[in-house]
């Protein structure tokens, strides 16, 4: 036998050795615990929402939503299936609420924002207020608030949810119950956060008591508005078009603590330069028509059609007509924790 024989054959009897007692070597695990580069099973992928419309349909026939308490169907990455995740860090689902429908009140540790897709009128109710939502509309649930849906008018309601459930079950910190009525007493009126919070003022002795922003409904109507004035201006980013992120505007910083959320406007035959970053993205078509390069994959998209980005793969938009994009990732979590990174194809 060789030195070098006898030297792998001592190893394997240590490793057998230290194994009953729960340990194991570093130095044979380490080349995939610190990775070069990012490392994740998920994958890029598209969900056509004329594909995924009826299936959604169908649920609302096969279920109601208090019997489901949340009529879902998720949107599973296909190289993360049967965990509930849409990236390793982020979970996405399609909602449907029909008309007469109350999806009843509850709470969890997670965050949640809603994304609306198709249907107007239909109400979510957060800490005592209801808000009525629009296509386009991102409203936001924080952790822990009280939360109702309900649809009093005569045509289906679906949105995006986005939440933060494998973060928050990855550091075990899930939580949640139900109030035990349908719906929520409303203590406010309408558009009480929004005139509170979301022109420019403050209540004179406001002190913040979360990380969440106040306002929890962003009219699209408002941001669209916003991204029509800015863009007369063409200072078009060449890897983004112009591209706005979602503020608390209590301090100016992300508008939820673990979720990072954005909209972008690309004009027609705007390109993007090759992009990339560490923060995995969810996309949402709200307007327009195009396509994204993502690695070596296109996906051609149109409205309400969803698309993810894994961490740190190339991706370029094209706008076939204007288009505006939602999307959502945890940068807000990697940049408090000193860990996100972009590469805006200058290397």
């Amino acid at each position: 036998m060789t030195q070098e024989q006898k030297a792998e054959t001592a190893r394997e009897a240590f490793y057998a050795r230290i194994d009953p007692q729960h340990m194991t070597p570093l130095w044979s695990v380490m080349s995939g615990l610190i990775t070069p580069k990012p490392r994740s099973r998920a994958e890029a992928h598209i969900w056509h929402y004329g594909d995924v419309r009826p299936a959604l349909m169908e649920a609302g026939e096969l279920i109601t939503a208090k019997e489901a308490e949340r009529r879902v169907l998720i949107l599973e990455n296909p190289g993360l299936r049967g965990h509930s995740k849409i990236t390793t860090s982020l979970y996405a689902g399609l909602q449907l609420v029909l008309p007469g429908e109350v999806a009843p009140c509850h709470r969890h540790s997670q965050s949640a924002l809603r994304f609306v897709l198709e249907g107007s009128g239909a109400h979510t109710a957060v800490g005592g207020e209801r808000t009525h939502m629009q296509p386009g509309d991102f409203v936001i649930t924080p952790n822990w608030a009280w939360h109702d849906h309900g649809n009093e008018t005569g045509a289906p309601m679906v949105w995006l949810d986005g939440l933060d459930i494998p973060l928050v079950q990855f550091l075990d910190a899930s939580f949640a119950e139900m109030l035990g009525a349908d719906e929520q007493p409303v203590s406010r009126p309408a558009g009480d956060a929004m005139a509170r919070y979301g022109d420019g003022l403050l209540p004179v002795d406001f002190q913040s008591t979360s990380r969440t922003s106040p306002v929890f409904n962003y009219p699209y109507a408002r941001s669209r508005e916003a991204l029509e004035t800015m863009r007369r201006t063409d200072e078009w980013d060449a890897c983004h078009g112009l591209k706005m992120r979602y503020v608390n505007p209590v301090d100016g910083d992300y508008a939820m603590p673990t979720m990072a959320t954005f909209i972008q406007l690309l004009p027609k035959g705007f390109q993007t330069r090759g992009y990339r970053s560490s923060d995995a993205t969810v996309f949402v078509c709200v307007e327009g028509s195009g396509s994204t390069t993502i690695g070596e994959v296109s996906f051609a998209w149109g409205k309400n059609d969803i698309f993810v980005a894994p961490s740190w793969h190339h991706l370029a938009h094209q706008a076939s007509e204007d288009a505006v994009l939602f999307s959502y990732s945890d940068r807000v979590v990697q940049e408090k924790l000193g860990l996100w990174r972009e590469d805006r194809g200058n290397n």
